[in-house]
């Protein structure tokens, strides 16, 4: 019989398990996970943290009693694993309980290896008290740990470390980020990411510090950590540090089989997500994409696009025909009353990679200004001069910016120009909107530059 082996089991695999079930009820499938945990929510931990989810099964989606019921997948948590032969079909396991290490057959192969937290290369890491965010048990033991603690402080200023800001200042702790690049969430244009700035810093009373880098982490008689120390020189107290400064694609086990690693340093896959080696597939935040915009090859990790990839995986994997036809890296996080949303590239991005571009930016309120509740957006546009499209943009502040992020990420993968764009025709009540949309206003500033 036929033998499918999933390796990783959060978004990209589980989804890719159950999608190859419904694509063919005959085929057997054994899903293989380190952790306890899959299927689960990993962008919802934050929430769980700070208490808008009571309790970490609500992240679930399927245990593995599901998988096995429903679909008819043998699922294996903590198990790794720990070699790939391709030439023999086959994958070394091993059992992280017994330790007890076994091989099996394969007649295609998935991975979804997903990404890895990359810890600072610093003395004090194994500290008591030093956590990473990045799986349920993660999420688990931080929360545990809240009761007793004062101040934290979070290393690094991106997605996760602010969303888990605001976990713990709701929590009422005294708390700070500390940031090496020149400000937090980079992903943004500088003076979106400032304005972000200010407000956490002047209305949440969140301490920032950037362009610093924590150096060492100082444990007490106890081996708690007590203190972080900083490049700067200054000495911070603390009793829970949270180490947010990065991911990376994990991407050891397709190394050692011979499975190309792309420029991102994520596994190259093509459309369908195959890999360079005949009958293994990769999907998730293990794999590398293509931005829609420049068309060059870009790592993203996203649970939306893992999904995505998972479904054209399973697809493929049983005789379809499917592709991922790319990304505009669309996204959107929350701090407080303050939302941050992005699609396509931004200013910074033009600039490197040599646009002729122009930029417009406006703040308006969300909607109509006597309705209760109206609240300034700021918006960005940046368009090609040459081409006179829409290349990315950016939205920040209290009011709605989702349902108009996601209409420019549906104006960006249509390819229209900026003169299209402002003819889009918008619903319109004052409960939800200016009679012109925002985002057009800003349009019609981008039409004047251009």
């Amino acid at each position: 019989m036929e033998h499918i082996i999933i390796i990783g089991g959060v978004a990209a695999g589980a989804k890719a398990a159950s999608k190859i079930r419904r694509e063919n009820p005959h085929v057997r499938i054994s899903m293989y996970n380190k952790g306890k945990f899959i299927s689960y929510s990993a962008c919802g931990l934050p929430y769980f943290i700070e208490n808008l989810v009571e309790k970490p099964e609500k992240l679930l989606i399927r245990s593995p009693k599901d998988f096995e019921d429903k679909y008819k997948v043998k699922v294996f948590t903590e198990h790794r694993v720990t070699k790939i032969h391709p030439t023999q079909y086959q994958v070394d396991i091993v059992d992280l309980n017994s330790n007890e290490k076994s091989t099996e057959q394969y007649s295609k192969l998935l991975l979804a290896t997903g990404a890895h937290v990359c810890i600072p290369n610093i003395e004090g890491t194994g500290l008591e008290n030093v956590h990473i965010l990045k799986s349920i048990e993660d999420a688990i033991a931080i929360k545990d740990k809240m009761p007793k603690c004062k101040k934290v402080i979070i290393v690094g200023g991106g997605y996760i470390g602010i969303e888990l800001a605001e976990a713990f200042i709701q929590g009422g702790k005294d708390t700070t980020v500390i940031e090496m690049g020149p400000d937090i969430l980079s992903h943004l244009d500088d003076e979106m990411s400032q304005e972000v700035h200010t407000y956490l810093t002047h209305e949440k009373n969140l301490h920032i510090m950037t362009n610093n880098k924590v150096t060492k982490l100082i444990g007490n008689k106890e081996g708690k950590v007590s203190a972080v120390q900083t490049e700067s020189g200054k000495e911070l107290a603390c009793d829970l540090v949270i180490l947010s400064a990065g991911v990376g694609p994990s991407v050891d086990i397709a190394k050692d089989a011979g499975i190309a690693i792309g420029k991102t340093g994520a596994i190259k896959v093509d459309r369908r997500m195959q890999t360079n080696i005949r009958d293994i597939y990769a999907a998730g935040d293990c794999t590398e994409q293509v931005n829609m915009i420049t068309d060059k090859p870009v790592w993203i990790p996203l649970g939306s696009t893992a999904n995505k990839q998972g479904r054209v995986a399973a697809i493929n994997m049983t005789g379809g025909d499917a592709e991922f036809t790319g990304i505009l890296g669309s996204s959107i996080t929350k701090a407080f009353e303050y939302s941050m949303a992005k699609t396509g590239i931004s200013a910074k991005e033009a600039e490197e990679l040599g646009y002729n571009y122009v930029c417009a930016t406006i703040t308006n309120k969300d909607r109509s200004g006597y309705i209760p509740g109206a609240e300034n957006i700021t918006i960005k546009l940046i368009a090609d001069k040459d081409s006179k499209k829409l290349l990315g943009a950016q939205i920040i502040g209290k009011g709605d910016t989702d349902k108009r992020i996601n209409v420019i990420a549906t104006a960006l993968t249509a390819g229209m120009t900026v003169k299209e764009f402002q003819h889009i025709d918008l619903s319109y009540s004052p409960l939800f909107s200016t009679s012109i949309d925002p985002i057009i206003v800003a349009t019609y500033e981008l039409l004047k530059k251009l």
